[in-house]
């Protein structure tokens, strides 16, 4: 358990997700933190019993953020104000600087940049990224020996304890189910259903049966009632597996239910409630996708409070050797060994197909080797292929080293030029705020200073 800080934080915003991700987050942290659902509920509360500091959302219906910001910098001298942003809203809250906020942060949330700025407006010692919660461990089976994703681990046990909805991005074949799973597992709802489904793998003109459900005669062979996912996951959780791939129609219907959890099953008028929280997970790059027209903006905010992305497992090599070790156990009686070429093979290969793509490789060398020892000539002809080209690596050569010198000093140096905040120096860069989110994770994990003092 953290030691309390003294301090004390009123959240003030509509989503409950969002209301509950700041709660559960900042509580963890040592903080006193109250909630407010609109900028007159916290303006209630801060006559009642004046906090140390706001974290608000801008945009609200009523009071908006940037109004209760008025308020409160006229009423209330001294009371520090963070603001909680999309990006439609940014050069509001460029200008609500200049009005009194201490701060602005863009969504999806970065845990780790909400913490150090409420640290730094409140005067607390910035130590660092928030510690995993106390008696955080990995259950049997999981696999995470590299910096890369113990990094996730830790920011999926931090939100686990919160309803609010998340994105889980990465690669095809990564882990973002296991990750969805651990979500689950760590959260309140461990007890409830988690239930699963796969947005590419079920036709358009089913899909909307398969969430909401349908009545007897809908359409045709619609022979009976059926239920839903949302309503067989009620107190549970959904993912939305390949959210990317749903089509513009079904998405204005999920967002009404991210909105307030009702729904109306195919061919039924009757409204239906679902307590659940819901995961979304999608190889693509959402943002782009909304850009291009072909994802709904208001849905990509309501799913993508906070955001997960698992790496790569070229972005993760230390976990090769303990993964093929797992699998080579599952899929044979004893326990192969493998000989030191074979393990340099797999860390040299590119894996465009992550860690399904090695479960895959490894199985086939369990049925090649004769003995308990794999060797490189049981990994497919690819793999030496790929080893014999990629000798010397791009990481290895000079000019691979001096380019990544040069991109981490110019980002570095950017990042102390604006404060640390994030949304300005990712725009400063030309880069995308997610891109300068990934890199500084890796920079933070070699040891390079990435938040403030």
């Amino acid at each position: 358990m953290n030691t309390s800080t003294g301090k004390s934080i009123l959240v003030v915003d509509d989503d409950p997700g969002q209301r509950s991700l700041l709660e559960s987050f900042l509580s963890g942290q040592g903080f006193s933190v109250t909630t407010a659902v609109s900028g007159g509920d916290a303006l209630g509360r801060i006559a009642a019993k004046r906090p140390d500091m706001l974290v608000s959302d801008v945009r609200m219906p009523g009071m908006t953020g940037l109004e209760l910001l008025d308020r409160v910098v006229s009423d209330y001298t001294g009371l520090p104000m963070l603001l909680v942003t999309a990006y439609a809203d940014i050069r509001d809250a460029v200008g609500a600087m200049r009005g009194g906020a201490v701060d602005y942060l863009e969504k999806p949330i970065d845990l780790d940049e909400l913490l150090s700025s409420v640290r730094r407006a409140l005067g607390i010692t910035d130590s660092g990224p928030a510690p995993a919660p106390e008696g955080f461990s990995l259950p049997e089976g999981v696999v995470a020996r590299s910096a890369a994703m113990l990094e996730v681990l830790r920011e999926a046990a931090l939100a686990a304890p919160s309803d609010t909805r998340l994105l889980i991005t990465g690669e095809s074949g990564t882990g973002k189910e296991v990750v969805a799973d651990l979500l689950h597992r760590w959260s309140a709802r461990a007890g409830a259903p988690f239930v699963k489904v796969n947005c590419a793998a079920i036709p358009e003109n089913l899909l909307e049966s398969e969430l909401f459900g349908h009545e007897k005669g809908a359409f045709t062979g619609a022979l009976g009632r059926r239920i839903g996912r949302f309503e067989e996951a009620d107190k549970g959780t959904l993912l939305l597996d390949e959210i990317g791939e749903m089509s513009p129609a079904l998405q204005a219907k999920l967002l009404r239910v991210t909105q307030d959890g009702s729904f109306n099953r195919v061919g039924s008028n009757s409204e239906i409630q679902a307590n659940v929280r819901i995961l979304a997970a999608t190889n693509r790059d959402l943002e782009r996708e909304v850009e291009e027209g072909r994802f709904r903006e208001d849905l990509y905010y309501r799913l993508n409070v906070m955001e997960i992305h698992v790496p790569s497992l070229r972005g993760r090599k230390a976990d090769i050797a303990p993964l093929a070790q797992q699998f080579a156990a599952e899929f044979s009686k004893g326990r192969p060994r493998f000989s030191p070429g074979t393990i340099a093979c797999m860390e040299l290969y590119n894996w465009p197909g992550n860690v399904r793509e090695l479960r895959n490789v490894i199985e086939r060398a369990v049925l090649l080797a004769r003995g308990d020892v794999i060797l490189t000539e049981h990994l497919p002809k690819r793999m030496h292929q790929a080893q014999a080209t990629e000798e010397p690596t791009h990481a290895e050569s000079p000019q691979g080293t001096y380019m990544d010198d040069v991109e981490r000093a110019t980002i570095l140096q950017v990042l102390q030029e604006h404060q640390f905040n994030r949304s300005e120096s990712a725009r400063a860069l030309g880069i995308s705020r997610r891109t300068l989110t990934y890199r500084l994770q890796t920079y933070r994990l070699q040891g390079y200073p990435v938040d403030p003092e």
